[in-house]
């Protein structure tokens, strides 16, 4: 139900945009989180934003780097991905839930997730 795109090869430094689109539902009344899982790690959260009035959480790896932004007319939520390091090498997933806030979609997404997609892959070469 949520269809992630943009990921890719890029060099370290360089810059991507991941987008989150929901295809079946629309995404006003919900909260949008960008999360990723590197081989042998856990899954992590990256940024989540609430739609409704563009709050936003970052993780501590990506202040300064990555920003979430959303776009209703498109149903879409974007992920701009700036000075890429091989660190950031993950899939990465966005996930939607109605009930929660951007700071506790981020840091309780372990309770469990309305819908999530399927991941893009993103690989940064040093």
């Amino acid at each position: 139900q949520l269809v992630e795109s943009g990921g890719g090869l890029v060099q370290s430094g360089g810059s991507l945009r991941l987008s989150c689109e929901a295809p079946g539902f629309a995404l006003d009344m919900f909260a949008i989180g960008w999360f990723r899982q590197a081989p042998g790690k856990e899954r992590e959260a990256v940024s989540c934003i609430y739609i409704l009035d563009g709050t936003t959480y970052y993780a501590d790896s990506v202040k300064g780097r990555f920003t979430i932004s959303r776009d209703s007319s498109q149903n879409t939520v974007y992920l701009q991905m700036n000075n890429l390091n091989p660190e950031d090498s993950a899939v990465y997933y966005c996930a939607a839930d109605g009930v929660r806030t951007a700071h506790t979609m981020c840091t309780m997404f372990n309770a469990g997730l309305e819908f999530w997609g399927k991941g893009t892959p993103v690989t940064v070469s040093s």
